[in-house]
């Protein structure tokens, strides 16, 4: 059997017998039904992974045993930030994970002319939650022992004006009319910052916006991609291009 990950947000260190987070410890007691003494691979976010063991399986708790830590990266040499256009329910869900697993560093999740969805100060801090524990079971899923970062929720004019000379970074917003390819891009010694409307798009003004800050027009072939596609699609070709997809 597959040797179950656990993102743990603790510190961790050999020795340490500490109670797991109530949802992996109900999916390792009652879905997998595994036994004391079943190997765990455990992870905080620090870089490495922990040898574990599960220590004790009670309704109450489930605890494991940290044994001891390996240095393990799996994070591409490509340093991407997705800029995404805020999408509805399942759909943000889906990208943020598919981003996950494709190797972006960090997650920006930006408010456009178009987006559908509207985010109050309570709303969004619990969106962000969500999206944090979906970016976690992602990295579980996946092997990555570092979570790529993910920003609060915020409008497109404020994070573009954040953006600062010292990111060089190069930066692209993914549009249909375009006239760049990801295979006119080149090396990327700097990393890339990837701008993605939600549903309906980048409003003019939206572009204008991007344009200001330095972004370049990115174009994905002649056909027209859903926000859920065009994104993770530009992801996976600059990895080919210009990171870890040898």
């Amino acid at each position: 059997m597959r040797i179950p990950r656990i993102h743990v947000p603790a510190a961790l260190s050999a020795g340490d017998v500490l109670q797991l987070p109530e949802q992996a410890g109900e999916h390792l007691a009652r879905v997998l039904r595994l036994e004391s003494g079943h190997p765990l691979i455990l992870f905080n976010g620090d870089g490495g992974e922990y040898d574990a063991r599960l220590a004790a399986l009670s309704k109450r708790a489930v605890t494991a045993e940290v044994l001891a830590r390996r240095d393990v990266s799996r994070e591409s040499p490509l340093v991407l930030t997705l800029v995404q256009g805020v999408a509805r329910g399942e759909k943000m869900d889906w990208i943020l994970q598919k981003a996950t697993e494709l190797g972006v560093a960090r997650i920006v999740p930006v408010v456009t002319e178009r987006t559908e969805v509207r985010l109050d100060e309570d709303r969004a801090g619990k969106r962000l939650t969500h999206w944090t524990s979906v970016v976690a079971a992602a990295c579980e899923q996946c092997g990555r022992n570092t979570l790529p970062e993910v920003l609060a929720p915020q409008k497109l004019m404020n994070w573009c004006a954040s953006l600062g000379a010292a990111d060089t970074a190069a930066r692209f917003a993914l549009l249909p009319e375009a006239d760049t390819g990801p295979r006119d891009i080149g090396a990327l010694p700097q990393g890339a910052i990837l701008l993605v409307g939600p549903e309906g798009g980048l409003s003019d003004h939206d572009v204008a916006i991007a344009r200001n800050a330095g972004f370049r027009g990115l174009r994905l072939g002649p056909r027209i991609l859903r926000t859920e596609t065009a994104g993770l699609a530009a992801i996976a070709a600059l990895q080919a291009i210009a990171g870890d997809f040898v």
